[in-house]
């Protein structure tokens, strides 16, 4: 590989990571004001202790947390760390996207599915909601998406759907409330990209993860036993690990299932 290579590579990691920065912040805002009902385009981004309205300079994405050092200009109340560490994770996201898929009809999908994952954690660590508005909106952009570039076979992604909406509200009404109604919905949404064998991976997966994170926190006593956890990042985790090593762990299930 040439050095003129290497720097065109490089700046398209850096074209990606820089975008990343950027729709972190929205996603931010988004997954922040959506739950609750706010406008995500007014009012402005401002204080949530004094107020002030922030400047050009104050929403540029990581940038402007170090340079106020995490503070409020005005009053000095400190920012929370949530917004530099999702405005970083999607940044590194959308680099990891290329990186993986690479420019062609898949790195559309990828991005959206990116999305979608980073707005439900922030709505679901801040309020235990996955909000049906956000849903909904990406329900109509993974139909597109799939009508436009469909599975093999085309009805893994219906199968997947469906049958994660019924399967877990199943489990849901046996458990008597043991998953949230919007866990359901957005493994369903998530169901038509996947198709139905990933789906049932990246559930497992969620199941696995967020079971040994809620034993370490229940033993460090930092959580009750009965306090709810949100199940919203663990979903995120594995729905991007299915999706991105969905080669491999296509043929885990293959050998575990038929061989």
């Amino acid at each position: 590989m040439t050095l003129k290579e290497l720097v065109i590579i490089a700046l398209v990691y850096f074209t990606f990571f820089v975008l990343g920065l950027v729709f972190g912040s929205f996603f931010n805002v988004v997954g922040l004001r959506v739950p609750i009902g706010k406008s995500i385009i007014s009012p402005g981004s401002s204080c949530s202790n004094c107020g002030h309205k922030l400047s050009s300079i104050e929403l540029i994405p990581v940038f402007s947390f170090l340079l106020q050092r995490g503070k409020c200009r005005s009053c000095g109340m400190l920012i929370s760390k949530q917004y530099l560490l999702i405005e970083v994770l999607t940044g590194l996201l959308f680099v990891f996207s290329i990186y993986e898929t690479g420019f062609n009809k898949e790195l559309m999908i990828t991005l959206s599915v990116v999305s979608l994952l980073i707005i439900i954690v922030v709505s679901d660590v801040n309020y235990m909601i996955i909000p049906n508005r956000i849903l909904l909106f990406f329900l109509f952009i993974y139909s597109f998406e799939r009508i436009l570039f469909p599975m093999d076979p085309w009805w893994s992604s219906i199968v997947g759907a469906i049958g994660a909406f019924v399967v877990l509200l199943l489990i849901n009404l046996i458990s008597k409330g043991g998953m949230g109604g919007g866990d359901i919905k957005l493994f369903s949404v998530l169901g038509i990209i996947l198709g139905w064998k990933l789906t049932l991976i990246a559930f497992m997966l969620a199941c696995f993860s967020g079971s040994i994170y809620g034993v370490v926190v229940i033993l460090s006593r930092k959580l009750k036993r009965r306090n709810p956890i949100p199940f919203g990042p663990f979903i995120a985790m594995g729905g991007l690990i299915s999706y991105f090593y969905c080669e491999n762990l296509l043929e885990i299930y293959d050998i575990i299932f038929y061989k």
